[in-house]
């Protein structure tokens, strides 16, 4: 009786490694949005058979239509399901601190939000979320085409994610090129709340 009891341990110790490791790869991230392929001269080239990620195309394809808006001020991406204020420019330039602030007490009635919304279902993206919104073969603005959003700057916005080497310092993603930095929590960027999807 002790060896069959062994043996189903042993089991569904197995079993639940498959399993975990069968959830663990179901994760795909999404494509970068390039499809143009360049030499080292900058020069667009054919992609066939380059390596480059415009040939490759890895990743999962984006969602058609990319953006919905949904005329109360609010924008639902359809490839992470996260919706962000429609308005990119509410705030204006704010250093790290009043931006977590401007973007956590955000409620229905600001920034053309018609949506019912309370304050505290608002926050800051953070890096991950705020870098989802780039199409890396577009710039001025770096997002996808037909995007709605008529408000976004050419310039650095806020994540919530702390930059580790310098704690002083958060990152921040160019809306103009789609350059992910860090910069120091006094400096001035733009602020682009975003909430979960319901």
């Amino acid at each position: 009786m002790q060896k069959i009891t062994r043996i189903s341990h042993i089991t569904l110790l197995i079993s639940s490694l498959l399993l975990n490791s069968a959830f663990a790869a179901t994760i795909t991230l999404p494509r970068t949005g390039q499809t143009t392929c360049y030499n080292e001269a900058g020069t667009a080239i054919a992609c066939t058979g380059t390596g480059q990620d415009g040939n490759k195309l890895k990743g999962a394809a984006w969602p058609t239509p990319r953006f919905t808006d949904n005329s109360n001020g609010t924008v639902t991406d359809n490839l992470s399901g996260l919706i962000w204020l429609k308005n990119a420019n509410c705030f204006g330039t704010q250093i790290w601190s009043a931006a977590l602030t401007s973007a956590t007490t955000l409620a229905g009635g600001a920034c053309g939000l018609t949506d019912g919304s309370t304050a505290g279902q608002w926050r800051l993206p953070n890096i991950t979320e705020l870098e989802s919104l780039v199409d890396s073969e577009r710039n001025s603005p770096a997002l996808p085409a037909g995007h709605p959003f008529p408000s976004v700057q050419a310039s650095y916005y806020w994540s919530s994610s702390t930059y580790a080497v310098y704690p002083d310092s958060a990152w921040v993603v160019s809306m103009n090129d789609g350059f992910v930095d860090f910069g120091d929590k006094i400096f001035i960027c733009y602020v682009w709340p975003v909430r979960a999807g319901q």
